[in-house]
């Protein structure tokens, strides 16, 4: 599991701004796919949302799209902190769950980052109802958090693969915002104090749903990072036997 300090994390995202960079790093990943079980979790996930909101991306879209993003990363940090109890004789195997907890914590605050910024933004400019706007979306969330925490313990790897395929359905959706909306995007500012105390400056919203597209992607590969250092890790302990 990648872990990052906040400043390495920004540097990152600034870099992603570049079309070629970006692609190089997306190209890293584009050809995984993930096992039958994240599939079809994902797809229901990925359906729903596009029959509730719509296909195409909007503020009320986004606004339920983080309200669910950030709740795999709760319930991998609930997990590890779970199995942790049973693996304290184990340094190694604890170290692998502090690794998890520590990107999970980073992770959550950027999704939260995300989800408050964005809230500010729909009730200015989309109506919010309580159903699309909070229950049907927190109803989500609550089952996906545990799924994403039960596939942990069943096998994490199909818990990172469900983290993958959302986090690519939120990058194509913010890369679509963007393009669809630049223009007007340009012209507006983004008023939020929360942003400010979480380090990011953007210009006008446009840089900043572009900084957000960007956490996506990181998010999506890192999932996939995740597994393959689980991976190194086994094959390490019983290089050791």
């Amino acid at each position: 599991m990648t872990s990052r300090d906040h400043t390495t994390f920004e540097q990152h995202n600034k870099i992603l701004n570049d079309d070629t960079a970006r692609a190089a790093y997306a190209a890293e990943h584009n050809g995984y796919r993930p096992a039958l079980l994240p599939r079809l979790l994902g797809s229901f996930l990925i359906l729903s949302g596009n029959v509730i909101y719509g296909k195409e991306p909007s503020y009320l879209k986004f606004r339920a799209v983080e309200i669910i993003a950030r709740v795999p990363y709760h319930s991998w940090d609930s997990a590890a902190y779970t199995l942790m109890t049973f693996f304290f004789f184990d340094e190694q195997r604890a170290l692998s769950l502090a690794h998890t907890s520590r990107f999970a914590r980073f992770a959550q605050d950027n999704e939260t980052m995300h989800i408050v910024v964005i809230s500010r933004l729909a009730v200015f400019y989309e109506k919010i109802g309580l159903i699309r706007g909070s229950l049907i979306p927190l109803w989500f969330a609550f089952f996906y958090f545990w799924w994403s925490y039960t596939l942990y313990f069943i096998n994490n790897r199909w818990s990172y693969e469900l983290n993958y395929l959302f986090e690519q359905h939120a990058y194509d959706q913010y890369s679509r915002f963007l393009e669809l909306e630049e223009e007007a995007l340009r012209s507006r500012d983004v008023p939020s104090d929360y942003l400010a105390w979480y380090g990011r400056t953007p210009a006008d919203q446009y840089e900043f749903f572009r900084s957000i597209r960007n956490d996506e992607l990181i998010h999506r590969n890192e999932s996939i990072e995740a597994i393959a250092a689980e991976k190194a890790r086994r094959a390490a302990k019983g290089g050791k036997k």
